[in-house]
């Protein structure tokens, strides 16, 4: 008669079905040296797996952030803004991130829509949130003797700042767009001269050059954003609402831009060019932003303190239920915690 040894506690109950799936995936699973990412050095025996919830918590725009993730800009004024907004602020209280409201034009001039943009209470007052604004309005409101409404903005919006969005080739796409009469640089600098208040500029998904840079780290902002090409292109965006006529003869302006990584080699460079007369505090590196590896490899590359941006990610996931934003959230921060134990920038 044949007797069955007895399981003892340390035995694993799944170890059979466990090498019954290797076996299954072995050939499935294998990865050629073509798909290797080649920004990492992967170092296996210089750390535990780490906790949840342990990175570090550090400074930026003057709060504090338990993850290097910015909510860039979304939207307002629409049947789903309100509710993709105040999902995207309660994750950014529940995980530590910042947040950048979508345009805040509409809140210029009424409070129809503030309880779209109205996010405060769902992501807590100890986490940076910032007002946006076009260029363009920025310079309305200096020619109308208006500037007083930006810091009524901020305190409707209990806001940290102000994002400054720069697009002229949005503008001079969209077939209701504004016309700029000076430079964004000037209207930023006035605007910066005039107000004490914090101010990022933006780019809207094609970035900016290195004379741009070069400008703006001179600036005393509370952080310049990439919005770098790879991510939405607002000035494409533009063309595809127009005439077809339109799209032939414009889509290839629309097709120009600087990808983040090329962003941030000039930045690098200029920081150390620049010494003591940059500036700028901080970056937040967005467009074309895919996940926690492209965000990690940046942030940690970056000479100035930096956290990165993502939009369309998080408004594809912010639609439905927060469990869903909020698992996509969750993943995105285990991911960072893997990379910081087990992988090195080249």
């Amino acid at each position: 008669m044949t007797t069955t040894p007895k399981q003892t506690s340390s035995e694993d109950p799944t170890a059979v079905s466990r090498k019954k799936d290797h076996i299954e995936l072995a050939f499935k699973s294998r990865v050629d040296s073509s798909e290797l990412d080649p920004r990492f050095y992967y170092e296996p025996i210089l750390a535990a797996h780490p906790a949840p919830g342990s990175l570090t918590p550090f400074p930026f725009l003057g709060k504090t952030l338990r993850v290097p993730i910015w909510v860039s800009s979304m939207t307002g004024g629409t049947a789903l803004a309100g509710r993709i907004n105040h999902h995207l602020a309660r994750a950014c209280g529940e995980f530590g991130m910042g947040m950048g409201l979508g345009s805040c034009r509409q809140l210029l001039y009424s409070d129809e829509y503030l309880p779209d943009f109205d996010v405060r209470d769902a992501m807590g007052s100890d986490l940076p949130l910032f007002a946006n604004l076009g260029v363009a309005q920025i310079e309305t409101l200096f020619e109308q003797n208006e500037l007083e409404r930006i810091p009524l903005l901020l305190q409707k919006l209990r806001a940290d700042g102000l994002i400054v969005h720069v697009n002229p080739l949005q503008e001079a796409m969209q077939p209701e767009g504004d016309i700029f009469k000076r430079s964004p640089l000037e209207v930023v600098q006035e605007l910066l001269q005039r107000l004490d208040i914090k101010i990022i500029v933006k780019e809207v998904g094609q970035g900016f050059g290195p004379v741009s840079l070069r400008a703006l780290l001179q600036l005393p902002l509370a952080a310049i954003e990439f919005a770098a090409a790879g991510g939405t292109n607002f000035a494409k965006l533009e063309l595809l609402r127009s005439d077809a006529a339109k799209f032939a003869i414009f889509e290839k302006i629309a097709a120009v831009g600087h990808t983040g990584p090329e962003m941030l080699d000039w930045t690098n460079a200029l920081k150390a060019e620049l010494g003591e007369c940059c500036l700028t505090r901080g970056l937040i590196l967005s467009g074309g932003v895919a996940d926690f590896l492209d965000g990690y490899y940046l942030t940690q590359k970056s000479v100035l303190p930096a956290v990165y941006g993502q939009a369309s990610a998080f408004l594809k996931h912010a639609q439905g239920e927060y469990a869903e934003l909020r698992a996509f959230v969750q993943s995105q921060v285990r991911g960072l915690e893997l990379a910081g134990a087990f992988l090195k920038v080249k």
